[in-house]
């Protein structure tokens, strides 16, 4: 390539390159120049949408609303400044919207967690509410979904009385809802009304009867007065009941449990702390422990046997007794017949641990009701197959000598007489009477008793030390050994007022109780077989002074002269105080 060629070439590269530049700077301008535009068309349309409302808008300047530092001249108008040098700032107009007086006042919007949130106007109006079924509701059962089993967020169907889980979209309610236009829930833990599938709360007046039957309150003054009322109540359904005197189901063979409940909702002291559940709601107990299920489970049965507005005049135990279940280790079960005494036994202590008390420092309302004390001497013997002489010489040892303890108890074992093996003349079993004073005896301090183990044998006597204010007696008519359970049919004789303990206690001890009599309030019978019995219980209503007898969900009233011939098996005796006494002798 000759010289000349090699310069243009050189030349013509600096003008491409030039070009290039240059094209890509005017279409930047151009981009530029359009963007300008654009904003200037906004903001012209703007300023006219502006002006044409200001134009719509009738100001009447009596009605025009100043904003602090807008100017006070007299001049001034409704946009511009005061007359003043400088631009002056702009004056809200607000337009007062003239009363019309077909039309009603627009609600004022409520604030909720902070923000506005106009309340939904079918909240008061629910059209829905015709079609709640009350006599179809039953918050006696475990709060699960009855389709996923989860105790998570469930509510209550009020049309069918079933439990369904979730409220939103695909929830197993809101699919309730839609299938079976079923559209009033309740939520069992929050206790509010919804109405789905449109999912608003519902708020009205008259669902309140609902919610107190599923969580029943009692103020202190209702308390004090429960045991002077002797008003009948009424249920949806139209049948009569006694608040308290009301019969438990019973899911199979759980009529022992029945019956040591019934009899505990009966002792006022005992009731009346757990009717109030701010009494135990604050007790703390270590991470993990289920013991608490039984108190929080016992408060809400004892509720629901007191109150006065239920749905239906009995109460299934269903909750309680699954918390048996688990809280013993199925020791106690709903399937299969248990014993009265022992369950009792568990019950009372179990209470006592899981309200935080112990064996001796720390008292609890199970303590303060029944605890009592007395003193147990034991003195070993030696084995009976021995010789007198070396018989003689252990007795000396310090070993076989008397010693005494101070025990606390919860109840006492009252032992019966060996029932005849036998029958009479006629070909019957006579049936042996034994009276109550002649085996409480056992507790007088001065009687002896052998008591045998696999190894050893001893002599014990007891003597009462202190008497509570509500004391339990259990008579022992069962017999355990390695083939079977023998009942002894014993009938026992006692009064229903009036038993007097003061000759059980020493002297000393008697100069500190003014008073030892005893009322019968609660009597537990076992009927039948030891394997196949049945329990009842009859119960005192302090309000109106009459006995009852219930089993299962039977309730009926019973004279008290009927109450001793039957096999009584457990007792509560109410101890009589100053004015009670006062009470029985002007009667």
């Amino acid at each position: 390539m000759s010289s000349r060629g090699r310069r243009d070439r050189e030349s013509r590269e600096p003008r491409e390159q030039r070009g290039a530049s240059t094209a890509r700077a005017s279409s930047r301008s151009r981009r530029d120049a359009d963007g300008e535009r654009s904003r200037g068309r906004r903001d012209s349309e703007r300023e006219r949408a502006r002006r044409e409302a200001a134009e719509a808008l009738p100001v009447d300047l009596a009605r025009v609303k100043r904003e602090p530092g807008t100017g006070t001249g007299t001049g001034s108008s409704v946009w511009g400044g005061s007359g003043t040098a400088g631009p002056a700032a702009p004056v809200r107009v607000k337009r007062e919207r003239e009363p019309d007086g077909d039309s009603d006042p627009e609600p004022e919007p409520a604030v909720r967690y902070g923000r506005f949130d106009p309340e939904d106007q079918r909240s008061r109006h629910c059209p829905y509410l015709d079609t709640i079924n009350k006599s179809v509701l039953d918050f006696d059962f475990e709060k699960l979904c009855s389709i996923s089993l989860s105790h998570i967020n469930v509510y209550a169907c009020l049309v069918c009385g079933k439990y369904f889980q979730g409220r939103g979209l695909k929830s197993h309610a809101y699919i309730h809802s839609v299938q079976l236009s079923h559209h009033v829930f309740l939520n069992l833990h929050t206790l509010k009304f919804y109405c789905l599938p449109d999912n608003y709360e519902i708020i009205d007046s008259s669902l309140e009867d609902i919610t107190y039957v599923l969580k029943p309150t009692f103020t202190a003054q209702h308390i004090a007065h429960l045991d002077k009322q002797a008003k009948l109540s009424r249920a949806y359904d139209g049948t009569t009941y006694l608040p308290g005197i009301v019969g438990l189901n019973n899911i199979k063979a759980n009529d022992y449990a029945n019956a040591v409940l019934q009899a505990l909702s009966n002792v006022p002291p005992l009731r009346n702390y757990f009717l109030e559940e701010e009494n135990y709601r604050r007790i703390q107990r270590p991470p993990g422990d289920i013991m608490f299920l039984l108190v929080q489970r016992f408060g809400e049965l004892m509720r629901k046997l007191w109150n006065p507005r239920n749905f239906k005049a009995h109460v299934s135990p269903h909750e309680m007794l699954q918390a048996v279940v688990l809280c013993s280790k199925k020791n106690f079960q709903i399937t299969k017949q248990g014993d009265g005494v022992e369950f009792l036994s568990w019950f009372l202590n179990a209470l006592h641990a899981a309200l935080g008390g112990t064996k001796r420092k720390k008292k609890t309302i199970v303590t303060d009701v029944f605890q009592g004390s007395m003193r147990i001497f034991t003195k070993k013997l030696p084995h009976p197959d021995l010789p007198a002489e070396e018989k003689a010489q252990l007795l000396q040892n310090s070993e076989y000598q008397e010693r005494m303890v101070e025990s606390t108890f919860l109840y006492l074992t009252l032992d019966l007489p060996t029932a005849p093996l036998y029958k009479d003349e006629k070909e019957q079993l006579i049936i042996p009477q034994v009276p109550l004073f002649s085996i409480l005896a056992k507790f007088n301090g001065s009687t002896e008793k052998e008591y045998k183990t696999y190894k050893e044998n001893f002599l014990k006597r007891f003597q009462l030390t202190r008497l509570p204010p509500y004391l339990i007696f259990c008579i022992k008519r069962f017999t355990k050994n390695n083939f079977f359970v023998e009942k002894n049919p014993t009938i026992v004789n006692f009064p229903i007022t009036n038993v007097d303990l003061r000759e059980y206690l020493s002297e000393e001890v008697q100069a500190a109780h003014s008073h030892t009599t005893y009322d019968l309030i609660a009597n537990i019978v076992h009927d039948g077989k030891p394997s196949e019995g049945s329990y009842r219980i009859h119960v005192l209503h302090h309000g109106t002074g009459k006995w009852y007898e219930l089993q299962d969900l039977q309730v009926t009233d019973i004279l008290p002269q009927m109450i001793t011939l039957s096999e009584a098996y457990i007792q509560i005796w109410k101890r009589r105080e100053e004015d009670e006494t006062n009470q029985q002798q002007g009667a």
